[in-house]
């Protein structure tokens, strides 16, 4: 069965699929509450790990290192950027030393700073990046190589573009993230 071409009312239809499972709307509460309102800085490794052990379990992220990021977090300072909305957080979060080497954790990264400002950073996740790559070839919504989907402004670019390109500009990054998961979910698992 084909993709069905993105249209307002898709998005709306899988949105209110979203707002109808307890599990996804009950753990988005609480990963808000928890970056949000319980632990909004990053200036001590507890909060850190909390959140990251968290973010970890509730959208598995495979991260085995979760001390080692929630350290690597501290030390980068990230608050201010994240503020900002400075994309060049996402490589920096992501990129972790762990006993197994250099590793990059850029879908865990994306997460994180997406709950703490989700309106200015995006979700990458393997689903999205199918969904987009599919309607890349099917559509040629915007030129873009799929490696560029893996650099987090173009990432952003692309979503922008997707959305351009399609009408669905009056939905939000978490609006998008949601329903491009879902096609993710159900035509490529």
């Amino acid at each position: 069965m084909p993709i069905p071409t993105p249209t307002s009312q898709i998005v709306k239809n899988y949105l209110a699929k979203w707002d109808r499972s307890e599990y996804f709307v009950i753990q988005d509460k609480a990963l808000r509450l928890l970056f949000e309102k319980t632990y909004p800085k990053n200036t001590k490794i507890e909060h850190i790990l909390i959140k990251v052990d968290f973010l970890n379990q509730a959208y598995s992220t495979n991260l085995y290192y979760p001390f080692m990021v929630a350290r690597h977090i501290l030390k980068l300072n990230i608050d201010e950027d994240l503020r900002r909305g400075d994309y060049r957080i996402i490589d920096k979060i992501a990129k972790v030393k762990t006993p197994r080497g250099d590793k990059k954790f850029y879908s865990f990264a994306s997460k994180y700073c997406s709950f703490h400002y989700p309106e200015r950073y995006p979700i990458y996740d393997s689903f999205i990046e199918k969904v987009l790559w599919h309607f890349r070839r099917r559509d040629d919504f915007y030129e873009f190589r799929r490696k560029d989907i893996k650099e987090y402004e173009k990432f952003v670019e692309i979503l922008n573009k997707f959305k351009e390109f399609y009408g669905l500009t009056e939905f939000n990054a978490k609006d998008l993230d949601r329903y491009l998961w879902q096609i993710g979910k159900e035509f490529f698992f």
